[in-house]
């Protein structure tokens, strides 16, 4: 299992300071840091929050089930019920529950995805309505002093009036959290009084930590190369490891109809770990559209579709060899594909 960044328990790193700076801004009587399993009930991480019966990101493919009524959680808001019903046998007047740590999701690849990201819920419960564009102010110039934000209109089960945080970024908007008031419903089924307001808000520290520092790609957070390792327990501006090309390799597969980039993709990334920058889809078509010749070759059945898909390969810390590089192509393909296991079915290699 991946480490934890947000763990001191789990060695020293630069996501903890800056998650100290965070906290540190908040001024409110109380804040419960708050550490839990990542194993957690689902209840906990849909049902008690507000998710739908029916709510796609419930599906096997998006959710990592252990047992029966057990995940992996998806997001660290998945310890705010649990933390919630704890609240409510207790005295309080105004808190921040702050519950972070290493979540479990389906992702697309690139470099500011992970399939482990680390997360922060900071909930702010009181007896008096807080205002949300403080907690907001609050919490972004802690993180990313100097730099602009916005907040646009957003829907979240857990929240009314929601809205989405983004920070320009070379002129582009990037998303870095969510946050809205608390739904009354998720705070009524801790059985919290009516008299309970809430402030409810969700940051990604990775994408956080890499503008704090000014990190080109997730995957040098936890990188083990001591060039980047030793910058990874300051938040001081991140100083490049040179630059390694990447390569390009195309492969054409076979797969279900079902099968999307976020899917896609988290095979992808558990074969290939750190050598996989990005995944890219050139084409989709449905099996159906091809030519007999090309369903032949594929190996494919009726109901499936042909992706044809560009990976791009480039190690955080040093250059990959063209071996290295079509032994990756090669575990993809036979990962991905769903039809008949061709050779022939790759597409033409691009350096």
């Amino acid at each position: 299992m991946p480490r934890d960044l947000t763990d001191p328990a789990q060695g020293p790193h630069a996501m903890q300071l800056l998650l100290d700076r965070i906290l540190s801004a908040l001024d409110v009587p109380e804040v419960r840091l708050i550490r839990e399993n990542p194993e957690v009930a689902v209840e906990d991480n849909y049902d008690n929050l507000g998710y739908t019966p029916d709510a796609v990101t419930r599906d096997a493919r998006y959710t990592r089930y252990t047992t029966p009524g057990r995940m992996l959680r998806s997001h660290t808001s998945a310890m705010i019920p649990p933390a919630l019903r704890v609240l409510g046998t207790e005295e309080w007047d105004d808190v921040v529950l702050a519950c972070v740590g290493m979540v479990y999701r389906r992702d697309t690849v690139d470099r500011v995805h992970s399939g482990t990201p680390h997360q922060l819920d900071l909930w702010r419960i009181s007896r008096e309505r807080a205002d949300l564009d403080e907690l907001i102010d609050t919490v972004v110039t802690a993180a990313l002093p100097g730099m602009r934000y916005r907040t646009t209109p957003a829907t979240h089960p857990y929240t009314t009036a929601g809205r989405q945080i983004d920070v320009l970024v070379d002129g582009e908007w990037l998303e870095v959290g969510e946050c809205g008031l608390a739904a009354s419903h998720v705070l009524r089924r801790a059985w919290l009084p009516s008299s309970a307001h809430g402030l409810a808000m969700g940051l990604g520290l990775d994408r956080l930590l890499m503008l704090h520092k000014g990190v080109p790609d997730i995957r040098l957070l936890s990188a083990t190369d001591p060039r980047v390792a030793s910058q990874m327990l300051d938040l001081t501006p991140y100083r490049p490891v040179s630059k390694h090309p990447p390569v390009l390799r195309d492969i054409s597969v076979a797969v279900g109809a079902e099968q999307d980039l976020e899917t896609v993709g988290d095979t992808v990334r558990s074969v290939l770990g750190e050598l996989v920058e990005a995944v890219h889809v050139v084409s989709e078509t449905p099996v159906s559209e091809l030519p007999p010749a090309a369903v032949a070759r594929l190996g494919a059945v009726e109901g499936q579709k042909n992706l044809l898909l560009r990976l791009v390969l480039r190690h955080p810390t040093r250059t990959l060899t063209d071996a290295e590089a079509n032994a990756a192509r090669d575990a993809v393909y036979a990962a991905v594909h769903e039809g008949s296991l061709s050779v022939s079915a790759c597409a033409p290699s691009r350096g």
